[in-house]
């Protein structure tokens, strides 16, 4: 977790409970604790708005791809057959 064991926990916990008084820090915690999961939803919610996009745009691009392909070939079929049409 970060680098911070068990023992430098408990030092910024007291140092915490020293500076901020007993009294307020149910109400600190319970703030942060808050604040975390505000942010933890948040951060999920852009997650999914990206995948969301990247998902549209490797839509597009497949649709593009699959209305190029028959194009691509309709266009070798009639050059095929222009040639063939061509006096020897």
């Amino acid at each position: 977790m970060f680098g911070i064991g068990m023992p430098e926990l408990i030092v910024i916990m007291v140092i915490a409970l020293i500076v901020i008084g007993p009294n307020k820090l149910p109400e600190l915690a319970k703030s942060l604790g808050k604040g975390l999961a505000e942010f933890k939803k948040a951060s999920e919610d852009f997650q999914r708005n990206i995948q969301e996009e990247a998902r549209k745009v490797e839509v597009q691009e497949s649709e593009k791809k699959a209305e190029a392909a028959p194009e691509a070939h309709q266009q070798e079929a009639t050059a095929t057959s222009d040639e063939s049409k061509k006096p020897a």
